[in-house]
């Protein structure tokens, strides 16, 4: 192989690490699929859960389980990550629980948690009004009618029209897909992944 043969496919490896291999946002969102009729109840209750891989039951969970288990599927885990941000650097994150360390148990489930996480990364986009704005694989937050923080994951599904993308997430009913990206005021929005449609 000539020199500037090799240093092209050196370059192209360092922009594109995962060439060759399946879009993550793809993966990301038939995970959280996958998770339609598994889980079926709204749990929030605090659950002690092994350290690094730990789950609550499948057949239940809140809205951010679902991030948390499609992520899995791509190769990261947000129990870690968060952990090991909020160990760094406890501070930059909320302390609405009257927690005065990082819980390993809890931390990546609460939504102010993972949008601190996700800001911190450099992973914050613009909030825009605009559907065209939203890719398959992005990230949102919302606030509900109650005050309570939400988080879905975009879909590549769309409405009938195809004039929006529907969202995959737990509001109280398990895992569902369904036309509410614009149902709530959007608090954040986020790209984990930088490919995606």
């Amino acid at each position: 192989m000539g020199r500037g043969v090799l240093l092209a496919a050196m370059f192209a490896t360092a922009l594109w690490p995962q060439a060759g291999r399946p879009d993550p946002n793809a993966v990301v969102l038939d995970a959280a699929r996958a998770q339609i009729g598994k889980t079926i109840f709204y749990d929030g209750s605090y659950r002690r859960m092994k350290y690094p891989g730990g789950d609550v039951p499948l057949d239940r969970g809140v809205c951010t389980d679902v991030l948390i288990r499609a992520f899995r599927a791509a190769g990261v885990d947000l129990q870690v990550l968060v952990h090991e941000d909020m160990s760094r650097a406890f501070g930059a994150y909320p302390h609405a629980w009257g927690l005065s360390r990082p819980d390993a148990n809890i931390d990546h489930r609460r939504v102010p948690n993972l949008k601190v996480f996700f800001e911190r990364r450099g992973k914050s986009l613009p909030i825009s009004a605009l559907p065209e704005a939203y890719r398959a694989g992005d990230i949102v937050t919302w606030r509900l009618p109650s005050g309570v923080p939400h988080i879905g994951l975009v879909s590549s599904a769309t409405v009938s029209n195809g004039s929006r993308r529907l969202v995959i997430h737990n509001i109280g009913r398990g895992v569902q897909e369904e036309d509410t990206l614009f149902l709530y005021p959007i608090t954040g929005h986020y790209r984990y992944f930088a490919k995606g449609a």
